[in-house]
């Protein structure tokens, strides 16, 4: 009898070929010249972001509605301070109520606000850290890795925007983080899951970062290994859809998925986000509001904003950029929707990946003229130093005027001055306030709350005084004692017939601020006429 000698069956995963990996691991010198950079990098972020940051921007009613609901998880009062109707998933004020307590440690601002916003400071940093790891990852060279986290946060758009306590910054900064893991030169199975765990953790804490999941699919197709390539990303594919599936199960479990007589669902809030909800108009139309927000994101950085466009446009057709140049375009064609809600907060979502694409398109076009000088005989160290210098002096004379002038702006200007002095003089001048009512924005509810009026019928939020089941005014307008009368709540005062009544029923007793940007404290005239 012959015996055939078996073969051992090669290995798929070593004798296939590997695909080209977006970066290798950086060890040694290299891990050393990273840390240097971003030794220098993020304690400038901190010292440019964190400076003046109780004081400007402004404080803004969305802010103190995210440190409200913040603060509501973390008493025990449920998801919101009022009704929570399915606007947003609440896992963006989860993780802020998870550490909002920590600036209270320092309290150098007297508004709940303005000390909220150190939290922001912390994800601007993490962010700033992991946006470096991808750029490394997508095989930028250190100076160009550090380009883009500047750009990212340093220029006036950055810093406008993300000091301000939004959701959209705690999305952005889960979304890098599923980035770095789909790009991850280990390509396992574990990273992929944990990439589409954070990228599940990104859309509950803001939904309209569901849009670029596309780019992050294309991403971990690219870096992942042929042989286990459907695995893996089938597998993150499995891991997003199960974190993700708790939202839909607790309104369900509450019984306020679908639309009912007496209560809030989450197919209502989703239809009016998409649906209800008043649009912003065409960018393209002249007197749009979506036109003014996108002039004005210009006004503040035209070199991030307009030079960032387009060279999403050009990093598409390069094959490490394409992922990133996806992401952003996607959110550029939501933008430009003619019918759709365009937000402020809107650009927080596209200024890594315009900072990513400008810092890699900037380095193509650096190293493309380099390569010309040296095919004229130039020594490369000689062409290097020459286009370097040339690139920088380029970028000071276009860009560090602009950039000087706004961070400027944003280290001394104090445009809270008039919330906390509105704030300080209820304190000193309304006695006994847990038996009085008095309508405020959000912005400084919870500074309300502290003074001693009661959360919810004490303190009332302006825009649930005709729309909330959870304020009960037996008479009216006239049980209202005081309203702190902001640009926000006057101008809202044409769509919220009670809150147009107390401001025509009411008298200024201490005004802050001039102009239309000032903040008046009114006292309610209970026996005016109507």
């Amino acid at each position: 009898m012959t015996v055939t000698a078996l073969r051992p069956v090669p290995d798929i995963v070593e004798s296939t070929p590997l695909a080209p990996p977006i970066i290798n691991a950086p060890t040694g010198l290299r891990a050393r010249v990273d840390g240097v950079i971003l030794a220098v990098l993020l304690p400038l972020i901190a010292l440019v972001q964190g400076t003046n940051i109780g004081n400007y921007p402004g404080l803004s009613d969305d802010e103190g509605t995210y440190l409200a609901q913040a603060w509501a998880v973390g008493t025990g009062r449920g998801l919101t301070h009022y009704t929570y109707w399915y606007d947003h998933p609440p896992l963006g004020w989860l993780q802020l109520g998870a550490v909002s307590w920590l600036p209270d440690l320092i309290s150098p601002y007297p508004a709940a606000v303005s000390n909220g916003r150190f939290v922001m400071l912390g994800v601007t940093l993490v962010a700033a850290a992991l946006l470096y790891t991808l750029a490394r990852r997508m095989s930028m060279r250190p100076w160009a890795a550090g380009v883009a986290v500047a750009l990212f946060a340093l220029s006036p758009l950055a810093v406008e925007f993300q000091r301000q306590i939004f959701l959209d910054s705690i999305a952005v900064c889960w979304m890098l983080g599923a980035f770095v893991l789909a790009s991850s030169p280990r390509r396992g199975l574990g990273v992929h899951m944990a990439a589409g765990l954070c990228a599940a953790v990104s859309v509950l804490s803001k939904e309209t970062m569901v849009v670029i999941l596309p780019a992050l699919i294309y991403t971990l197709w690219r870096s992942s290994h042929p042989a286990t390539r459907k695995f893996t990303v089938v597998g993150s594919g499995v891991a997003f859809g199960l974190l993700i599936a708790f939202y839909p199960l607790y309104a369900l479990l509450k019984n306020e998925f679908v639309p009912g007589e007496g209560h809030v669902s989450l197919l209502g809030g989703v239809a009016w986000q998409l649906h209800s909800r008043a649009g912003s108009g065409a960018v393209w139309s002249s007197d749009s509001a979506a036109r003014h927000l996108v002039e004005w994101w210009l006004s503040i950085d035209p070199v991030l904003l307009g030079g960032g466009v387009c060279a999403l446009v050009i990093a598409v057709a390069v094959p490490r950029l394409r992922g990133i140049a996806i992401a952003g375009l996607i959110l550029i064609a939501v933008a430009l929707r003619p019918n759709g809600y365009l937000p402020a907060m809107y650009i927080i979502q596209l200024l890594p990946f315009l900072a990513l694409a400008l810092a890699g398109v900037a380095e193509i076009a650096v190293g493309a003229v380099t390569g010309a000088l040296t095919r004229f005989d130039v020594p490369r160290r000689t062409a290097v130093l020459t286009v370097g210098t040339v690139a920088a002096l380029l970028a000071l004379a276009v860009v560090a005027p602009r950039w000087v002038e706004g961070d400027a702006r944003a280290m001394t200007d104090r445009r809270a001055d008039a919330f906390v002095e509105s704030v300080r003089w209820v304190d000193a001048n309304i006695s006994d306030p847990g038996t009085k009512k008095i309508v405020v924005e959000d912005a400084i509810w919870l500074d309300m709350v502290d003074v001693g009026f009661q959360p919810g019928m004490g303190a009332i939020w302006f825009s649930k005084l005709d729309v909330d089941p959870a304020i009960h005014l037996d008479n009216g307008w006239r049980d209202i004692d005081y309203v702190v009368a902001s640009p926000l709540v006057r101008d809202s005062a044409r769509e919220l017939p009670t809150l147009r009544a107390v401001l025509e029923h009411s008298r200024p007793v201490a005004v802050f601020g001039n102009g239309d940007g000032r903040v008046e404290v009114r006292a309610v005239d209970r026996e005016s006429a109507e």
